[in-house]
C-alpha cells in the first residue's frame, strides 16, 4: 500500500484551475482499483491519496500523470507500507 501526498508547488488559485482534470485523472484511478482514498489536507496546502499496489515504480508513473504534476503546480511524497491490520473493511487490502 502507498500513502502519496500532494504538497502545492504553486498558488492555490493555478491547483484550482486544474481542479476538473486532477478530478478526473482520480477517477481513473479509482476505477482501476489503484486508489481507495482521497481527499485536501487541512490546512490547504496539498491532498493524500492511499493507493494499492505492490509496484513503487507503477505509483510513480500514476503519480506522474496526475495534471497537477504535469502542469508543475504540486509535488508528491510518496511512503510505502505493509497494511498488516485494517478495518474490516479494508481486509482484502491486508498484507
Amino acid at each position: 500500500m502507498f500513502v502519496l501526498e500532494l504538497t502545492y508547488t504553486a498558488p492555490i488559485e493555478r491547483a484550482d484551475v486544474l481542479m476538473e482534470e486532477h478530478i478526473a485523472w482520480l477517477d481513473e484511478q479509482y476505477a482501476a482499483g489503484v486508489f481507495i482514498a482521497s481527499g485536501r489536507k487541512n490546512p490547504r496546502d496539498g491532498g493524500v491519496i492511499l493507493a494499492v499496489g505492490d509496484d513503487r515504480a507503477a505509483i510513480e508513473r500514476i503519480a506522474s500523470a496526475d495534471p497537477f504534476t504535469a502542469h508543475g503546480v504540486c509535488a508528491y511524497r510518496i511512503t510505502e507500507f505493509i497494511a498488516t491490520k485494517t478495518a474490516p473493511e479494508l481486509a482484502p487490502y491486508r498484507q
